[in-house]
């Protein structure tokens, strides 16, 4: 594997922390690192994103994303898809079951009721072939046999880092399968744009922006009701930026039911696979800016609802909500909902999205 790591880098983590052997794969650390001296650190476990050091509005620089400062930590966690690529089918499906060509097929139940994020074995814990393109880009490949965690279908699928002097992360996934199959993937990134500590801080103060008319509400299980409703008049209405804290906690069944935001909203779009914004993040403070685009109809919001205290880099700790999470996405359940935008791909067909991170300074 060509590796730019430098034995001392903005984030202070160590390659050889996240270099191991698991199952004969090798896993190591990548740094990405754009012409303004800004890195992007990322494991090929699970396709992880360790460190994000962008500035705030007075030149000082953090790291704005959880994450690990060492291998074994990482494969350990209690919130194992922390900042990890998630697939083959991110969020979940009812009751692990789904229905394709008329045959039933059954996965892996590791939510309650429910399959969530690929299962447990998903793409967040695989070791992923890794060819880093110099110093801002990075290439994952992974191939997902067949019956892997009780998906059909071999899928083959790439997954890009980019990191540009823009202080944008780009994403770009591609996957191709031998048979008819579904996928839905993402990335898990937890941000915490007041930079991790201990404790690493709230998000309730943030100032959260969605572009999104409407939001698929959910049952007490997490899984979508079915129901496409107008965000107006609820406490998922971010159409104008509010702060992430202000309704979180209301009298709200929709609230209760996710213990806070864990829903997907309907991206506004003018057609479809378009990339287009999707998200704005403002921590008042630090005066960071985070910017979502992406090409999926869907985001998932997450704030962290569950969230303990656990360690993470260079001595952070990770609170209940210290964190919001944009998982850019098609829509929960999508297998079991025929109205929802199709998760199918054929053979011969390409799977493609790209989602975009833009970091700057409030004006």
């Amino acid at each position: 594997m060509a590796n730019t790591t430098e034995a001392t880098n903005m984030c202070g983590l160590n390659r050889k922390d996240f270099q191991t052997v698991i199952n004969g794969k090798k896993t190591d650390l990548f740094i990405l690192k754009n012409r303004k001296g800004f890195e992007v650190a990322v494991t090929n476990y699970g396709g992880a994103i360790v460190a994000i050091m962008v500035p705030d509005k007075d030149g000082n620089v953090a790291n704005v994303i959880q994450g690990h400062d060492n291998i074994q930590d990482a494969i350990n966690d209690t919130a194992p898809y922390k900042s990890t690529l998630i697939g083959r089918y991110g969020n979940r499906i009812a009751k692990g079951m789904f229905t394709l060509n008329g045959k039933e097929y059954q996965l892996a139940v590791n939510n309650g009721v429910n399959a969530l994020h690929g299962g447990p074995a998903g793409f967040h814990a695989r070791i992923w072939d890794a060819k880093q393109m110099g110093p801002r880009a990075l290439a994952l490949t992974y191939t997902s046999s067949y019956g892997e965690e009780g998906f059909t279908g071999e899928c083959r699928i790439t997954v890009e880092y980019t990191f540009t002097d823009d202080n944008e992360l780009v994403i770009e996934y591609l996957a191709t399968t031998n048979k008819k199959t579904i996928i839905n993937l993402t990335h898990h990134a937890y941000f915490s744009l007041t930079g991790i500590a201990n404790p690493t801080p709230t998000v309730d103060n943030q100032l959260c922006e969605v572009n999104a008319d409407f939001y698929l509400p959910i049952d007490d299980t997490c899984i979508p009701t079915g129901e496409i409703l107008k965000v107006a008049g609820t406490p998922f209405d971010f159409r104008t930026a509010k702060t992430v804290g202000q309704d979180i906690d209301a009298d709200n069944k929709q609230i209760k039911n996710g213990n806070g935001y864990d829903h997907c909203f309907v991206l506004n779009k003018r057609e479809e696979g378009e990339l287009s914004f999707a998200a704005r993040l403002t921590e008042p403070q630090s005066g960071r800016l985070l910017e979502v685009y992406t090409t999926e109809p869907g985001m998932q919001l997450y704030t962290d609802n569950w969230a303990d205290g656990v360690k993470g880099q260079n001595g952070a700790t990770f609170p209940k909500r210290s964190a919001v999470c944009f998982e850019c996405q098609h829509f929960p359940d999508s297998p079991n909902r025929p109205y929802f935008p199709s998760v199918v791909l054929n053979p011969g067909q390409q799977y493609k999205q790209k989602t975009i991170y833009r970091f700057g300074i409030a004006k």
